[in-house]
């Protein structure tokens, strides 16, 4: 039997009613329709941001991670493919959805399929997501699908926002049962420059047992027997 792929949408809006959640919510419907369709079960975690308010200036100064937080980050290990969605801030991505992928270690996302997504006021601010976001999620090394969500407030009613949901939905779909992430993970890890701590320690092949590391741990080393 097959096993269901995992989906996880990021939401940073902060109102409630949020026209950002909604649009994560009906990308994240379509995503699943797309599956059904194709014979494959999309499990749905979602991840408010808000309700990681109060852990995020112990994430930001020392790394230092909640229960929230970790309970996050184990669902974007388990995610197949994300919906990450923000509102528009001062023509940028809201600073609570910028500081909690920037306090992600750098090689969580690798080749992660992901749909950007975005809700403003105006049009004025539709080149949001592929001016800023995109740059983001690039770093992060995640693999973007190709249509971008976007939707001001005369936007709701037009049937071209569909259009590019069911686009959107689809892409993330294909990618998700690709196994794309999964195989660079297991077949290519080793040729990425991972940072110190981005496996917990074995993506460097160090010996954190050794007695060297212990000591550098602030431990002491085990006394000899004779």
């Amino acid at each position: 039997m097959t096993s269901p792929l995992n989906l996880v949408v990021v939401n940073a809006g902060v109102s409630d009613p949020s026209s950002t959640k909604l649009l994560a919510d009906r990308a994240a419907s379509r995503v699943r329709a797309v599956g059904q369709a194709r014979g494959r079960e999309v499990t749905t975690t979602v991840i408010d941001l808000r309700e990681l308010l109060p852990e995020l200036p112990a994430a930001l100064a020392s790394q230092h991670f909640g229960e929230r937080f970790k309970r996050a980050i184990a669902a974007l290990v388990d995610a197949d493919g994300l919906i990450a969605a923000t509102p528009v801030y001062k023509a940028g991505a809201s600073g609570l959805f910028t500081s909690f992928f920037q306090v992600l270690d750098n090689d969580l996302l690798i080749g992660k399929p992901v749909i950007l997504a975005a809700t403003a006021g105006t049009a004025r601010h539709a080149l949001v997501v592929d001016e800023g976001m995109r740059s983001l999620f690039a770093y992060l090394r995640t693999l973007t699908v190709p249509t971008s969500l976007f939707a001001a407030t005369e936007d709701w009613q037009d049937k071209a926002l569909t259009g590019r949901i069911d686009r959107a939905a689809l892409e993330l779909a294909l990618l998700m049962e690709s196994g794309f992430a999964k195989a660079v993970r297991d077949e290519s890890w080793q040729n990425y420059q991972h940072a110190f701590g981005s496996a917990g320690g074995t993506e460097t092949g160090i010996d954190l047992e050794s007695d060297l590391m212990r000591l550098a741990a602030g431990g002491t080393s085990p006394k000899k027997t004779s």
